[in-house]
């Protein structure tokens, strides 16, 4: 593979600075070198500085790109997707605009069981052709890492389906799928008035196999009183952690508390959500060191504007995530442009820390901060060059996807 050189960059967001999660004034702390260029060798930034030190590198061996005074940016991570599924709720999300809530289609049997009925039907071939579309979206707007869920099979064999169908995106590219087990998404339908049977099932039945094919770095669950309430959702992740996955939690989406407080008992990377946490959830999550992982998407889409408290929680100090939570019922999109628009908006994040979060800290909360997240030498090379002058305009210019260019250790997979 050539070397790659990409000069007259108008605005290099590099977010180069310490290894660890952003909080407070760091979120703002973009590390931007103006009239910028980089150089790749092997997959990997070798180089990155001011355009006339990057020049002077060359050999002319290298392919260069020229950005046309455009920015570049660091691939988005999106830490929170469900990206494998059959079919969609668009008839559900009718009824939600005639005033049908998420909690009354639920009830009726739609909602995730719905999903999982039609993904339970499909093949394992029907289901990587349908993520592979859903790959171009996230590719479209930036994105080159997400974090990956099960969710929509709840048996053993359609668990392990989806996440050999994860694993297979993975492998083929060109979108980087880290895997989580989310087997405690609901209770199936054959399981409802059973919670703690199926509860069995996923301590018993499903975690040991998961761990056994090494098909997940991580576990989640979707911890509400009226989904899995915090006695069952401790005895999973109590299951997980001692399988050796790390633990993420659907929180406190709309129940206070309970989730927060569970995640920040089990020091868990994450609690995903956080719509209805109150001041001492935030507190818990803080001392355990545990990551926000804010969903405005969801929030948006679900016709709410009840947002998670972002600025209160970087008062506090926690390192704050964005994602998008990608799914077919309550977030269907790929957008992580959209959600800076919404973050900012609606959370009142500046467009610098809704940045940090979907980027640097959201490769943090997966463990990868390190390898991606940002523009530094010895990185993998996951940056996209976008059609923006000035990294606010993601979140000013919104309901647009910037990218021209994406690059995925080093090379182009769009654009």
């Amino acid at each position: 593979m050539p070397d790659t050189a990409v000069v007259n960059i108008a605005q290099l967001v590099t977010l180069a600075g310490p290894c660890r999660p952003r909080t407070g004034a760091e979120l703002r702390e973009l590390a931007i070198v103006p009239d910028g260029a980089l150089l790749v060798r092997g997959g990997r930034f070798a180089a990155v500085g001011p355009r006339s030190e990057i020049e002077a590198l060359l050999t002319g061996a290298e392919d260069v790109v020229d950005a046309g005074g455009s920015i570049v940016l660091p691939g988005f991570v999106d830490a929170h997707t469900h990206p494998v599924f059959a079919g969609n709720r668009a008839d559900e999300f009718e009824l939600r605009v005639t005033g049908v809530t998420y909690k009354e289609i639920a009830a009726r049997g739609g909602g995730i069981r719905s999903t999982v009925r039609r993904t339970r039907a499909a093949s394992e071939n029907d289901l990587a052709d349908a993520a592979h579309r859903y790959t171009e979206w996230f590719l479209r707007g930036g994105t080159t890492t997400i974090e990956a869920k099960s969710g929509y099979g709840l048996s053993l064999e359609d668990e392990l389906k989806i996440l050999r169908v994860i694993r297979r995106l993975d492998a083929e590219g060109p979108l980087r799928c880290v895997p989580t087990f989310l087997g405690a998404h609901e209770v199936p339908d054959e399981f409802q008035g059973r919670l703690d049977d199926y509860v069995d099932l996923v301590v018993h039945g499903m975690l040991p196999r998961v761990a056994a094919e090494g098909l997940a770095r991580y576990c989640d669950i979707f911890c509400e009183p009226f989904v899995f309430p915090a006695p069952q959702a401790r005895t999973v992740l109590r299951a997980a952690s001692a399988l050796g996955f790390g633990l993420r939690i659907h929180a406190d989406q709309f129940t206070a508390d309970e989730g927060a407080l569970l995640a920040a008992e089990f020091h868990a990377a994450t609690a995903d959500h956080l719509e209805a946490a109150t001041d001492a959830g935030l507190d818990a999550l803080k001392a355990a060191g545990v990551q926000p992982v804010l969903l405005p998407a969801s929030v948006y889409n679900l016709g709410s504007t009840h947002y998670a408290p972002a600025r209160r929680m970087i008062d506090r100090g926690l390192a704050v995530v964005l994602a998008t939570d990608f799914n077919p019922g309550s977030s269907p999109t790929a957008s992580m442009p959209m959600v800076l628009s919404l973050a900012c908006t609606h959370m009142k994040m500046t467009p610098a820390e809704a940045l940090t979060a979907a980027t640097f800290n959201a490769a943090c909360s997966l463990g990868l901060e390190r390898e991606i997240g940002s523009i530094e030498p010895g990185k993998s090379a996951d940056f996209a060059i976008h059609d923006c002058r000035d990294y606010r305009e993601m979140a000013y210019f919104f309901g647009r996807e910037t990218a021209r260019r994406v690059y995925r250790d080093g090379v182009r997979v769009y654009g």
